[in-house]
């Protein structure tokens, strides 16, 4: 199943959707009013949460399947967003380039410790249809289209559609400067849903590809397969829990395999949107912050 944060006329409520049938769960059950809270109802129970909806699907009320998509939110709010760094060929190749310092990036995408860093707060982060943000001290900025795991304690319970918004020109000018090219406002956008791991099959193994409008004129379109991905989900969490008390709600961006030329900026008005396979679309506007 894919679930769903829908606005409504006095809130939100938490919609399972299921081939072409979607379901109210928060109307089915009072107190189960976002995904943190099937979630937690999954751990308590020892369940996955697509059993638990399962069991509520017969008492919720049907919505509109088709009207969703525009309706929704941010699917699950966390508490933290990290993001893994050089887990593809191609992004370790472009920090090279941006850096000028090969060695480094080769050590980490060769390593066996991988490279796992705070992006954002949920303040920082939007959902879907709402405006990515884009440094106005900044002259080189790019979406980084990634598969994004949602990690509730600690344990693997779902996967979304995350985008990494970041400064080419501060990284590139030093990697210490990593924090201020990759945190800050609106800098991270994730959504529309979160589908459930029966739902998206083998993670490593998506089709995944994004493209970017500039008014009528498409500046980029791009495709690629999350199997160029040199490490596991699996792994990847590993390492952000390791000696490190992530909050209930986290969610771990696992690194990016599109880069569009190096001529190419980001400016205010562009949309972009990014497909993952089994996943789902994730649309945005560009800002200046």
């Amino acid at each position: 199943m894919r679930y769903y944060r829908v606005a409504t006329d006095t809130g939100a409520t938490l919609a399972a959707r299921e081939g072409r049938k979607a379901y109210d769960l928060t109307a089915a059950r009072e107190g189960l009013g976002s995904f943190r809270d099937l979630a937690a109802v999954a751990g308590v129970v020892g369940t996955d949460i697509d059993s638990v909806a399962e069991m509520l699907t017969a008492d919720a009320p049907l919505l509109d399947a088709e009207s969703i998509a525009e309706r929704a939110m941010m699917p699950a709010v966390p508490d933290e967003v990290w993001a893994a760094g050089v887990t593809y060929a191609v992004s370790g190749d472009a920090r090279e380039e941006e850096s000028g310092r090969d060695e480094l990036y080769e050590d980490v995408f060769e390593g066996e410790r991988p490279e796992i860093f705070f992006k954002a707060t949920s303040s920082r982060t939007v959902g879907p249809g709402k405006d990515i943000g884009i440094r106005a001290d900044s002259t080189w900025d790019v979406p980084e289209p990634e598969l994004a795991v949602v990690v509730h304690r600690g344990a693997i319970v779902g996967y979304t559609v995350g985008n990494d918004v970041s400064s080419r020109d501060i990284e590139g000018d030093n990697p210490l400067y990593l924090p201020q090219a990759k945190v800050y406002d609106r800098c991270c956008a994730v959504g529309p849903c979160v589908a459930s791991p029966e739902t998206v099959g083998d993670p490593c193994n998506l089709e995944l590809s994004m493209t970017i409008e500039r008014g009528d004129e498409v500046t980029f379109d791009g495709s690629t397969s999350t199997a160029k991905m040199v490490r596991s989900p699996e792994d990847l969490v590993s390492y952000l829990t390791r000696h490190n008390a992530v909050p209930e709600l986290t969610v771990l961006l696992t690194g990016t395999s599109l880069v569009p030329e190096d001529d190419f900026t980001l400016r205010e008005g562009d949309r972009v949107a990014i497909d993952i396979e089994n996943v789902g679309r994730l649309e945005n506007l560009v800002v200046s912050v």
